[in-house]
């Protein structure tokens, strides 16, 4: 048996490194599911166990020795994400600020409410000392301002509303203040009041620099290019992304076609391998050149320097960076005389990001990048026993469209699934009529615009690529249009995804029969999604909204106000909605400020403003009593005021088996750590059951 297991383990051998990514990935993911912040006494300790461990794999043989060596990779990335968690400590707004604010401008964007949002660094607020002080505010500009157009590098001030970084929508929903946390992003806020421009710019840094030139450069494209295929131009070539226009948004989502928005492995992809072609086939022209010089690594070095380039322009955001370094990875394997597309080079790239940033693991943006990417390797590398190779170049570039946009669109499908809550059942019609014109027309075009500007024919290359944008949103708005094109689904149990994930790597990753072992866990991953079930009741974090579920879907106390939170609510849910038509939904009892809900025998009230709360005798007959306001009267029920919700953020309410009503906190799920220990000690799910026609409460309070 011994033998059996050693043969198995033996012939993983080739292809060990790609097991180093997944093995930092279970210990960073392991770090931040954890409910209390780990203490570096505990990590010595393991670092000691690792020790021994390493010296251990001398003794046991070639063959089990890897297997001690990922638990060790486990524990160094749990130390990784630790590390990291420290090293991003910033002060953080830990009350609710109305004042001056005065800032200079380091990024300009735009909020989901299609506001300008403005970050600021070297923040200076009122009355309060530069060691409390966050780092950096994000700050969105509502009503009639003076100035128009805010410019990279500029000191404004202004009269506005911060407070700290939202905790989830619900319990163990998206973690705003962990997300945060990574940014330095200390306060979030907005003002109504006119900004005012207190200081020009300075002479700027590097990074301020290149801040200024994308900015200029974005609104240079808007200006030659108006409308959406200005903004969408402006959007993949400086990663602004600020003109485009929600509807817009909304169409490309559907048609499974944002990807193209965003500047990922796409973009730097197309355009790399656009100047390794240019470059490598120019020099071809040159008989000597060809003959004597390494044409091929002049040709990847040049598109290494012009996807460096490409990374600042863009604003070397997360998925970029990530972009870079996979594609840094593969041309460098060129140059080292290596194949550049193998799935080492994407375990290499993913061991550099996950070390560089060890929080990436957990967005979208990594996970989707790194399925497509490595699916596609995967792939490619088994249809290359077919030959394809021998058959006519329109068929190969054909059926290479074709296989590349349903592997990846598979791949990614999962992972779209859980965080977005939608599946796009048209994505591969859209990507098939898009996705090459971006490569042969869009992106070579920008090439061209950028290498014109000099000579001020820079217009000649937008007016191509304004020919090929508008070709793309025009089949984002027609396939987003068709019926059926768009479906949702409910958000799943948090361990869905990693079973998942891992489920996946097994099959693509282990060599032999036992890679179909996977299969069990994608089936079990299914399995867990479809049985999870959504919170019977959802209360928000202010207090000052409720929703409960039903067979239409879920009710809400209030057709407006709290639409942030309420839409998160609803797509979770699987059903997306305008939040009128969901308070028009049965479910709850609506009686002028105070809403209530049956739940079994419990009933649940919300009150909205001080008035109602005062005027309110007891709890109205509630045995739960939620409200947007301080209450200091002492009541006959389970009471949850702002103040109380601020400690344990947005609750979730469901009954047991026995009747009894759990309510799960989102701090008690989030856990003790950096990012909110503002919020205090976090407590575990409360547990109300009625005894003697009293409300008594079991567990910790």
């Amino acid at each position: 048996m011994r033998a059996v297991i050693e043969d198995v383990l033996l012939a993983q051998r080739g292809a060990l490194i790609c097991w180093v990514p997944v093995c930092l990935g279970i210990g960073i993911g392991g770090y931040f599911a954890l409910g209390e912040e780990p203490g570096w006494p505990l990590f010595g300790l393991l670092a000691g166990i690792s020790s021994i461990l390493i010296l251990v794999t001398r003794w046991i043989g070639v063959a089990f020795a890897p297997l001690l060596i990922g638990v060790v990779l486990v524990v160094a990335g749990g130390a990784l994400a630790k590390w990291r968690t420290d090293q991003m400590a910033a002060p953080v707004l830990d009350f609710r600020y109305y004042g001056a604010i005065e800032g200079r401008v380091v990024n300009i964007d735009r909020s989901a409410s299609d506001a300008t949002r403005l970050t600021l660094d070297r923040v200076v607020l009122e009355d309060m000392s530069r060691e409390r002080t966050p780092i950096r505010v994000r700050v969105s500009v509502h009503g009639d301002q003076v100035i128009t157009a805010f410019r990279p590098g500029e000191t404004l001030i202004m009269t506005g509303h911060l407070s700290p970084p939202a905790g989830p929508a619900e319990p163990g929903g998206f973690d705003f203040q962990r997300h945060a946390w990574f940014m330095q992003l200390g306060a979030v806020g907005y003002t109504r009041t006119p900004v005012l421009r207190l200081k020009a710019p300075d002479k700027p840094g590097l990074g301020m620099w290149i801040f200024s030139v994308r900015m200029a450069v974005s609104q240079a494209v808007q200006t030659a290019m108006p409308g959406e295929t200005g903004a969408f131009a402006a959007a993949i070539i400086t990663g602004d992304r600020s003109a485009m226009g929600q509807e817009v948004l909304e169409d490309l989502r559907a048609a499974n076609l944002a990807h193209l928005l965003a500047i990922s492995g796409l973009h730097m992809g197309l355009l790399t391998g656009f100047i390794f072609a240019v470059v490598r086939y120019g020099l071809a022209f040159w008989q000597r050149v060809a003959l004597y010089w390494p044409t091929k690594k002049i040709a990847a070095v040049c598109a290494l320097v012009v996807g460096a380039f490409y990374l600042a322009l863009s604003g070397g955001n997360v998925a970029t960076e990530r972009a870079f370094i996979m594609v840094a990875v593969m041309l460098v394997a060129i140059l080292l005389d290596r194949r550049a597309l193998t799935l080492r080079a994407v375990a290499i790239a993913a061991i550099i990001v996950l070390v560089w940033q060890p929080e990436a693991l957990t967005g979208p943006g990594f996970q989707m990048s790194f399925a497509a990417t490595t699916a596609l390797v995967a792939v490619f590398g088994y249809l290359r026993r077919f030959e394809m190779y021998r058959w006519p170049r329109p068929v190969q570039a054909i059926l290479s469209v074709v296989i590349s946009s349903g592997v990846a669109g598979l791949a990614t499908a999962p992972f779209a699934a859980a965080h977005f809550n939608q599946i796009s059942h048209f994505g591969l019609i859209a990507n098939l009529f898009s996705v090459p014109l971006m490569g042969m027309l869009v992106m070579p075009a920008a090439v061209f615009a950028v290498c014109l500007a000099p000579l001020g024919l820079w217009w000649i290359g937008l007016w191509m690529m304004d020919l090929g944008l508008r070709w793309i949103l025009f089949v984002a708005q027609n396939v987003a249009g068709w019926p059926g094109a768009l479906s949702h689904v409910h958000a799943p149990y948090w361990t869905v995804l990693p079973i998942m994930a891992l489920g996946l790597l097994w099959i693509v990753l282990w060599h032999g029969r036992l890679r179909f072992g996977g299969l069990v866990a994608v089936g079990l991953a299914a399995m867990l999604w479809h049985q999870t079930t959504r919170p019977a009741v959802l209360v928000a974090d202010t207090g000052a909204l409720i929703g409960r579920i039903g067979p239409d879907g879920r009710a809400l106390s209030k057709e407006r106000g709290g639409s942030f939170v309420a839409g998160i609510w609803l797509e979770n849910d699987g059903g997306p909605v305008a939040q009128e038509v969901a308070a028009a939904r049965p479910g709850l009892t609506k009686a002028g400020r105070i809403a209530s809900v049956d739940l079994g025998e419990w009933r649940i009230a919300q009150v909205s403003g001080k008035t109602a709360l005062a005027d309110m005798i007891g709890c109205g007959g509630a045995d739960v009593l939620i409200s947007n306001q301080i209450d200091t009267i002492k009541r006959p029920c389970r009471v949850f005021d702002l103040e109380q919700l601020r400690k344990t953020g947005a609750l979730a309410m469901d009954l047991s088996e026995s009747g009894d009503l759990i309510i799960t906190t989102a701090h008690g799920i989030a856990g003790n750590r950096p990012w909110n220990q503002r919020q205090g000690p976090a407590q575990p799910p409360l547990v109300l059951t009625k005894a003697t026609g009293r409300v008594a409460s079991v567990g910790t309070d």
